[in-house]
């Protein structure tokens, strides 16, 4: 089913597709959780301390609680100020208003808290070849994100395919994150694409982590993401990622 963005939103014959693979591979969410599990399979999430790294994007109110359904995906990065996620820019650009961060978000659950975003840093004039974004979160009661669920690595300059990755998002017609691992590969020198099937609207900003538990990669880029849900893709995070980075922690 094409589709021109991650976060439209999917249609019924996709959904049924999704509900009824999820069936079938959801007794592989064990494997995807305890280590990488057969690659190019997409499963539910499990619960985990590392999967609460990961969390959706829902828009807000002035008073920070989340409003409608959740439209992109994020996750906790090390910073400085232990307050910083990482998502793709499309996520954060336009006209949207207010927004909070849900890490570990399952079944309308926010286990870890609702994080109310502060501040936003996006590339200037960003394309697809820049479409990464971070954004710094407000403290929650007296506590930074990082302090609650720990953060992973942001990483950039890495060989495209060296090693596996776990792509974790949110679809945004279900209530609980998806994974696939499965090795990227090069689609062009500032693009990289990676074949895991059923990556619907709503998983833009999904990390992509190496065993390492670095991210090397953010679901976006070309056509925002990918115009079908099995090829998903990411920015090569190189020289101008490295520099974005260091904007957002600097200070």
């Amino acid at each position: 089913m094409k589709r021109s963005s991650r976060i439209s939103v999917t249609s019924r014959p996709a959904l049924l597709g999704t509900v009824v693979m999820l069936a079938l591979t959801s007794a592989s969410v064990a494997a995807a959780d305890g280590g990488p599990g057969p690659l190019g399979v997409t499963a539910v999430a499990g619960v985990s301390a590392l999967g609460a790294r990961v969390g959706a994007l829902f828009e807000a109110g002035p008073d920070g609680r989340v409003r409608g359904g959740h439209f992109c995906t994020a996750s906790v990065v090390r910073a400085r100020g232990r307050d910083l996620i990482v998502t793709a820019a499309h996520c954060l650009s336009g006209k949207r208003g207010d927004l909070a961060f849900v890490p570990g978000y399952r079944d309308g659950r926010a286990p870890y808290g609702v994080w109310r975003v502060a501040e936003r840093v996006l590339p200037e004039g960003w394309d697809e070849d820049s479409d990464v974004a971070f954004a710094h979160l407000a403290e929650r009661d007296g506590k930074r994100v990082e302090d609650v669920v720990g953060g992973n690595r942001f990483v950039t300059g890495q060989t495209t395919g060296a090693t596996a990755v776990t792509v974790t998002g949110y679809p945004d017609t279900r209530q609980v994150p998806i994974r696939c691992t499965n090795k990227p590969v090069a689609f062009s020198r500032t693009q990289q694409r990676i074949a895991c099937p059923h990556f619907p609207g709503g998983t833009s900003g999904s990390p992509w982590i190496n065993g390492d538990g670095q991210v090397v990669g953010v679901l976006g880029g070309h056509q925002r993401g990918g115009s079908t849900p099995d090829v998903s893709y990411s920015v090569v995070l190189g020289r101008g990622a490295a520099r974005l980075y260091e904007r957002a922690t600097a200070g």
